[in-house]
């Protein structure tokens, strides 16, 4: 639901804005509105300090530092010691690289004084070094050029000349030996150890930088909406406006008139376009990540959590369809919420998918590929709840999911009028309640006729009577100031557009079932695959291929079915859910003004 919101303005003089605000900040209730971005030189350099401090924890944290390096004790300035620490470890990492390849160049050509290379050259009498494909060398080179051959391998061969020659493969002459090189790189490996355990030191600081990132981001915070605050009546007065939840009028009201600031206080109206706060029981909360996605609804909307949480969580399952997979979810939800400090908001949703995957996947006979309801372990009683067969010549499973389809978007369409009359009024709905009332009533009137509640002579009178009345709304009253016959042209376009959207509508929901079935066949395929090799006659390999098979091609299965499992179900709210309820979600969100805590 969406929380009732209080406006309030305020009117004090030009400076009391600051301690307002900060009280304001302490309570974490008041979304004040303000700006989002730098909009002076006072909040660019505090988004400056921030981006600073970002990069040096990130860099810090990215420091690749061995076990067992002891870390030196750090004194001083964080910011400013953090930085250098950075820039020279930096440096030392490259130069440690770079003197590795050289010496990995030089060393095939062994110890040699580059003094003496240079004076035979003095003497006419220069060296040449030659690196060549293996395969391009020629052995009678030897015999026209005083050549010797310093290494080779499987692939090139590396010749020294002296003298002068046209040979291919030149290359610069080595500007060192490959023994000063390595002195010269154990020298910067001892200092990069220096370095090291000062960067090890530093890291233990990245709570302080955080601590101070986080003071940043509450200055910025309380900066911007400051600078929002409206100057009037020649710049000594400052009017600021602001919202909070209603339940909360009691605490914001003590403490500003704590501070004996005027202020006026009313309810929020849509028109003020206030920012909207959802407030949802445990589960459906755990789906208000899902409406964000989309949208936050309007102030005077409905929030659509309630209702697309239970449907996402059956569409999810239904895609997946497999019990074995929920059992999977549920375990990989605990180890996000025990081992994943970063995604643990996100594990109790993903266990809430992994039960109901379980509970649809035993309805659907599905467990890690296995058909459930043709093995003969299974119990009579646990298959009396499996949904197999056919219905009127169609898989069961189908007709399901198109059934759940058809139910959807009835369910949205009741939405859809129940809301639009509450913001616009019967009178600007009347063509929505016409189209509701027979598209809903003639499926119920359908399902009951298929239940044998009502005979065919009922069903044709209730039919009757759904068109006439709608035929009305749709045709004749879809808008009472406008001409009865434009009412008609504009009915008939409705007419074509709504029975060719809804046949596609409902057609999309057959994913669920297509979805499912596709996961159970790839399933069933790697058990078959695995299966076969245990037909090889080779003890401990054919179930050490059964294992590898059975692991590798459930874990690629489990990773499409959730992608699918995951797309799929909120296209089907974003699309055919929110655009036949008439959902808008053009919110703005509530961001309070508040401190910034680190955890």
């Amino acid at each position: 639901m969406i929380t009732p919101m209080t406006k309030y303005s305020f009117i004090l003089l030009n400076g009391q804005q600051e301690e307002l605000l900060e009280k304001l900040q302490d309570l974490g209730l008041m979304d004040i509105t303000r700006g989002t971005k730098p909009v002076d030189d006072t909040s660019r350099q505090i988004v400056s300090d921030i981006e600073l401090v970002s990069g040096l924890i990130e860099a810090l944290k990215k420091a690749e530092i061995p076990e067992g390096t002891v870390p030196e004790r750090i004194d001083g300035d964080i910011i400013r010691l953090a930085g250098g620490m950075i820039m020279r470890y930096s440096e030392d990492t490259d130069a440690i690289k770079a003197l590795e390849k050289e010496i990995n160049s030089t060393k095939v050509w062994g110890k040699f004084d580059p003094d003496i290379v240079a004076k035979l050259k003095d003497a006419g009498i220069p060296l040449h070094f030659h690196v060549i494909g293996k395969k391009l060398f020629k052995q009678e080179w030897a015999d026209e050029y005083a050549l010797s051959v310093v290494d080779e391998d499987k692939n090139s061969v590396w010749f020294a000349v002296a003298g002068e020659d046209n040979l291919p493969g030149e290359i610069a002459a080595p500007a060192a030996d490959v023994t000063s090189k390595e002195k010269e790189l154990e020298e910067k490996k001892k200092h990069f150890e220096k370095v090291l355990a000062r960067m090890a030191g530093a890291k233990e600081r990245i709570g302080e930088l955080e601590a101070y990132k986080a003071e940043k981001l509450s200055e910025l915070d309380l900066h911007l909406a400051t600078v929002a605050a409206a100057p009037a009546a020649e710049g000594t007065i400052v009017t600021l406006e602001g919202y909070a939840p209603t339940e909360n009028d009691g605490k914001i009201t003590e403490t500003v008139d704590s501070l004996g600031v005027f202020y006026l206080k009313e309810e929020a109206k849509t028109a003020d376009n206030p920012p909207v706060k959802l407030k949802n029981n445990w589960f459906a909360r755990q789906f208000e990540v899902l409406t964000d996605m989309y949208g936050r609804p309007v102030y005077d909307e409905f929030d659509p959590t309630p209702i697309l949480g239970p449907f996402f969580l059956l569409f999810f399952a239904m895609c997946m369809g497999d019990a074995g997979y929920g059992i999977l979810l549920v375990l990989i939800g605990w180890f996000l919420k025990k081992k994943v400090p970063s995604m643990a908001d996100m594990a109790p949703l993903v266990m809430i998918l992994g039960v109901g995957t379980f509970i649809v996947g035993i309805v659907l006979h599905t467990f890690f590929g296995i058909n459930l309801y043709e093995a003969a372990w299974v119990p009579s009683w646990l298959k009396k709840v499996m949904i197999s067969g056919t219905v009127a010549g169609y898989d069961a499973q189908m007709v399901l999911a198109v059934g759940v389809g058809i139910f959807h978007i009835c369910l949205a369409m009741v939405v859809k009028c129940i809301c639009y009359t509450k913001r616009f009024g019967f009178a600007k709905t009347i063509s929505s309640w016409g189209w509701t009332l027979l598209i809903v009533g003639a499926v119920i009137t359908g399902g009951l006729a298929l239940l044998g509640i009502i005979d065919m002579p009922a069903v044709k009178i209730i039919l009757i009577v759904l068109g006439i009345v709608s035929g009305l709304g749709i045709f004749i009253l879809n808008d009472l100031h406008r001409n009865p016959l434009l009412n008609i042209g504009s009915g008939l376009w409705d007419t074509y557009n709504t029975a060719t959207g809804l046949m596609g509508d409902v057609l999309s929901y057959l994913r669920l079932y297509a979805l499912g079935l596709a996961g159970g066949m790839l399933g069933s395929t790697f058990n078959m695959l695995a299966g076969m090799t245990l037909g090889i006659n080779i003890p401990v390999v054919n179930w050490l291929l059964f294992a590898f098979i059975i692991l590798i091609g459930h874990i690629l299965n489990l990773a499409l079915s959730c992608l699918g499992a995951f797309v799929h179900p909120l296209r089907l709210t974003f699309v055919e859910y929110f655009k036949n309820s008439g959902f808008e979600g053009t919110g703005r969100f509530y961001r309070p003004l508040n401190k910034q805590q680190t955890k």
